[in-house]
């Protein structure tokens, strides 16, 4: 039997950030022993992704940033783009690689956290403690106790939900001929791909150099693409709408985060916690994920440190969760034309303030004037409707998130 104060379960963007926090002051001086549990090599390891967000100044993880901009561009089906100065701001590319190869560095000095190659096959709680039953890749099981546990692990299922989209993307990190890339300008929403009849498309491009870049496809819609309609729909983008010319495609990435107004408690136990997309880090609007389950292992750290019970808070407020519950309805039922809605806030909203919106940081009054740059008429029939809507359980698994945001 395994024993530790803290145990934290799959070493993806939460877990990582979690043991990451608990290995520095002043949260490593109270805890005596961390286990940080990660599934071997195989289909429970996700492949490499990308992970994004902004944020002000230097930041904890900029050593493990690939790339970052200041300027974002998006553009309409037609008309000019709109482009943004986001200053004091920063659009920061993480790899997940490097990532992981900066966390390991830093746990691999670390007297208090201890990373185990394994698989978690249940996390309950006990009559006597939190207990995880984990496999070894020698086929061996064994009980792993501590006093909290914090489990990261996709979800098997969505809880109910009145409304769920699936954002899904498939990306290319490409390499051209020619210099055709700004690198000082990430294009955050191109909505010059063709539109799908429900949902809506748009690519994604942020360029590393001016012959590099990862270059997306991405819907928000009810059902994924097959391989080769992703793939169709990214060589349609690149030769035809970017008009890249020759290119090599040197990596890929794939994915789909589910964009729903379900519930998503963080707490599954007596001492047992979700972080992460499963514990609600996800902003159901956008995808983004990284910042709102840094907020998580932020408070997990400091309650920990102050011997608090460590329940990880909401990465979103209820207010934002309405508003995006409103959204998600309204772009789900066709009422709201999805390129205008998205390209009208960013031409009409100050794009530092449509940051901090999507990033639930603005003012009651700053919210109410993003809103009504929407379509007020049909936002307000939805917000009406939403609550009587019943919630209805997730007709499939939830799909496991190879990245923890998009665009």
């Amino acid at each position: 039997m395994l024993t530790a104060d803290v145990a934290v379960i799959g070493a993806g963007a939460a877990g990582l950030s979690l043991a990451h926090r608990l290995n520095a002051p002043p949260s490593a001086a109270r805890l005596r022993s961390v286990i940080l549990v990660d599934a071997p090599p195989g289909p429970l390891r996700p492949a490499p992704r990308t992970w994004c967000f902004w944020e002000s100044g230097p930041g904890r993880f900029d050593a493990a940033v690939r790339s970052q901009w200041r300027h974002l561009r998006v553009r309409p089906p037609v008309g000019p783009a709109i482009d943004s100065d986001i200053a004091p701001l920063r659009y920061k590319m993480i790899r997940s690689d490097d990532f992981e190869s900066l966390v390991a560095h830093d746990l691999a000095r670390s007297p208090n956290v201890r990373r185990l190659q394994a698989t978690a096959e249940t996390v309950e709680d006990t009559p006597t403690g939190p207990q995880a039953l984990i496999l070894r890749p020698d086929g061996t099981r064994e009980v792993l106790r501590a006093r909290w546990i914090f489990d990261s692990r996709p979800l098997e299922s969505l809880p109910p939900a009145r409304t769920t989209l699936l954002q899904h993307f498939h990306g290319w990190f490409v390499r051209t001929d020619r210099p055709v890339f700004d690198p000082g300008t990430a294009e955050l929403m191109d909505f010059r791909t063709p539109q799908p009849a429900d949902g809506l498309s748009f690519g994604y491009v942020l360029p590393t150099g001016p012959h590099e870049a990862l270059v997306e496809y991405t819907e928000f819609s009810p059902r994924p693409l097959t391989r080769t309609g992703y793939e169709a729909a990214l060589h349609h983008y690149t030769a035809d709408v970017l008009a890249l010319g020759d290119l090599e495609v040197t990596a890929t990435e794939t994915g789909r985060i589910p964009m729903t107004d379900a519930s998503l408690p963080p707490r599954a136990g007596t001492s047992v916690f979700r972080i992460g997309a499963a514990g609600g880090a996800t902003r159901p609007s956008t995808g983004y994920t990284f910042a709102g389950l840094q907020r998580q292992t932020r408070a997990v750290a400091a309650a920990l440190h102050q011997g608090r019970d460590p329940v990880p808070p909401a990465a979103h407020s209820a207010r934002a969760r309405a508003m995006d519950a409103v959204l998600l309805r309204a772009l789900a039922t066709g009422r709201v034309n999805g390129p205008d809605l998205f390209c009208r806030l960013f031409t009409r909203v100050p794009t530092t303030r449509l940051l901090r919106f999507l990033d639930g940081h603005t003012t009651l009054l700053e919210d109410l004037s993003v809103g009504r740059h929407t379509p007020v008429g049909p936002m307000l029939r939805t917000a009406v409707e939403l609550p009587r809507l019943p919630r209805r359980p997730s007709p499939r698994p939830a799909p496991r998130p190879p990245r923890s945001e998009s665009a």
